[in-house]
């Protein structure tokens, strides 16, 4: 590539550190919220069609949750990492970092796809076996699993192509691949699931089918607008052979942001083991709780997705008064997400509880639930924001520990504490007590992170 030309291609992102922020975070981040909106409409779509099909096949898919929850952890950390490295490169002016970061990062997904695979199908036997002995359930887990983990590959490279997308601020391209996505999977799935008219009734395997097929258009949509554009980047044989300090970075920020997106399972089951003591009906608010928070949370992961290339970028430049202020309105952006949380669980409870029950005693539970564990909304747009804006910079391990304060070092304990003084109330107590320390301590992390930084 010609030096013209690369410099052309770097001042195409130019508006990065050139616009005003809010507008920007807002151009940046809205698309993603929309996008992962959508993800969790399908979620809640796919698991609907699959428990009309079978009640033991929804209790597979649930046992294969975990392995899929890992594998989604392993792709959209690493893609964290490309993310960053590539948008800190363009920041930098420097285009060939770029287009290197870019070409390994895919080659990269590519490999760990395969692993997966293999190693996925390899061990679902036995890890199915761990929770069941049911002949159909243990049948339809395998056949789900043998199928989606087929498509490891595809996935991988859809999320890496998925976060290369962003690192250009190419947000509006990467909410379509996504809803095109989500719009295919809930398309099809009654179809593949249930085989009306002529089609074969494929159950489980139709599901899994549905998920790669989507999966693919996805990643083909990236590939036919890499391939049309006059894209930021150069993904070429060039750069494929490894660079150790590339690799090296991918790596240290993907592994810690892969860690962030898994460890809200351990705080799950261990929230589930101390409520279970108690009775099951506090291990079913939990989790009508955090089907309904997962929008809010899903809606801020859109803005923290918008602002992670800004604030990389930003931080390429040397631009630090324009860092600090792309972390701080991106607070008070999902902190205001956060508030209409906070008001829906003060005056919608009810009406929310009974969209999944109709025992007055779990509504009445809910109710007290909600109104409490919501105090702890607000606070946590400083954690949110703290984890991605230095996963933005490049800071895996400082993000890392905020998220094992707000996950399992604090919560856990307080948890298992006021339910001890308590009962089980003193569960919902821990939240709110959680999310303020853990504020604490994620705007201080940051603060003498970016200090540190960016002298």
């Amino acid at each position: 590539m010609k030096k013209n030309d690369q410099g052309q291609k770097a001042d195409r992102n130019r508006h990065m550190k050139d616009d005003p922020v809010f507008p920007l975070l807002v151009s940046m981040g809205v698309p993603m919220a929309i996008s992962m909106l959508a993800n969790s409409l399908y979620n809640i779509v796919d698991s609907y069609f699959v428990a009309n099909f079978s009640g033991n096949a929804m209790t597979a898919l649930s046992l294969v949750f975990p392995i899929q929850n890992v594998i989604t952890a392993i792709g959209v950390g690493f893609g964290v990492g490309i993310n960053s490295v590539i948008a800190q490169a363009l920041g930098a002016q420097k285009q060939e970092r770029a287009d290197a970061a870019a070409t390994q990062g895919v080659l990269l997904s590519a490999i760990h796809g395969l692993i997966i695979n293999v190693v996925c199908i390899l061990i679902m036997p036995a890890f199915l076996g761990l929770y069941t002995s049911d002949p159909v359930i243990l049948r339809y887990g395998m056949q789900y699993s043998v199928v989606v983990f087929c498509f490891s590959v595809i996935v991988n490279l859809q999320m890496a192509y998925q976060k290369i997308f962003q690192a250009v601020g190419r947000m509006k391209m990467s909410m379509t691949a996504m809803l095109l996505g989500c719009g295919i999977n809930i398309l099809i799935d009654p179809l593949l699931i249930f085989g009306p008219g002529p089609l074969p009734r494929l159950g489980v395997i139709g599901a899994a089918l549905g998920t790669g097929i989507s999966q693919s258009i996805s990643l083909a949509y990236y590939l036919i607008n890499y391939h049309r554009l006059d894209f930021e980047l150069t993904i070429t044989k060039k750069h494929i052979k490894p660079d150790k300090e590339i690799c090296g970075r991918l790596y240290s920020i993907g592994t810690a942001a892969a860690l962030n997106t898994f460890l809200p399972s351990v705080l799950t089951g261990a929230l589930n083991a101390i409520l279970v003591s108690f009775s099951a009906s506090y291990v079913f608010v939990l989790g009508v709780y955090y089907r309904l928070q997962n929008f809010l949370y899903m809606t801020a992961s859109g803005f923290v997705q918008g602002m992670r290339p800004l604030a990389a970028y930003n931080y390429g430049a040397k631009e630090k008064s324009r860092v600090w202020k792309i972390f701080v309105c991106t607070i008070f952006v999902i902190g205001g997400i956060m508030a209409f949380g906070v008001l829906m669980c003060l005056f919608a409870a009810g009406p929310l509880m009974r969209l999944f029950s109709e025992d007055q005693e779990i509504i009445e539970t809910g109710i007290t639930a909600f109104r409490i564990m919501c105090i702890g909304f607000i606070p946590s747009a400083v954690s949110v924001a703290a984890t991605g804006a230095l996963e933005a910079l490049g800071k895996g391990i400082p993000s890392l520990i905020i998220s094992i304060l707000r996950y399992a070092a604090v919560i856990i304990p307080a948890a298992y504490l006021m339910s001890r003084l308590c009962g089980a109330v003193g569960v919902w107590h821990a939240f709110w007590i959680a999310e303020i320390i853990t504020a604490a301590c994620a705007f201080v992390i940051f603060k003498r992170v970016f200090n540190k930084s960016m002298i």
